[in-house]
């Protein structure tokens, strides 16, 4: 009697051990192309984070942390940078610097 009541249960029903570690082998996502993370859908040919192929990046307004992780400077800023830079001194193009001995020189004589 002891046995029959208290044994495991039957094995068809699933467990989260062994028996379930053999469905794990499909892929349902892979590396976006737009932004790296592994959110691009196969079937759906979707990205979950960015929203490619879409022209427009998917953002919304619910979720201003996501949007401040993602914004202008958090990356390289390859071209911008370079921008700012151009911005401070004026856009000149095919002159050499003012020379800053000159300048102390002038502040110096000024005072």
């Amino acid at each position: 009697w002891l046995k029959t009541c208290c044994t495991a249960s039957p094995p068809s029903v699933m467990t989260k051990g062994t028996t379930s570690q053999g469905k794990r082998g499909k892929r349902n996502t892979m590396q976006c192309r737009r932004c790296g993370k592994v959110s691009y859908h196969i079937q759906k040919k979707r990205c979950a984070a960015c929203g490619y192929p879409a022209a427009k990046r998917r953002s919304y307004q619910w979720s201003q942390k996501a949007i401040r992780r993602r914004t202008t400077g958090t990356g390289r800023m390859r071209h911008l940078k370079v921008v700012a830079r151009k911005v401070k001194n004026g856009f000149r193009a095919g002159t050499a610097p003012p020379s800053k001995k000159k300048a102390a020189r002038a502040a110096a004589a000024g005072k």
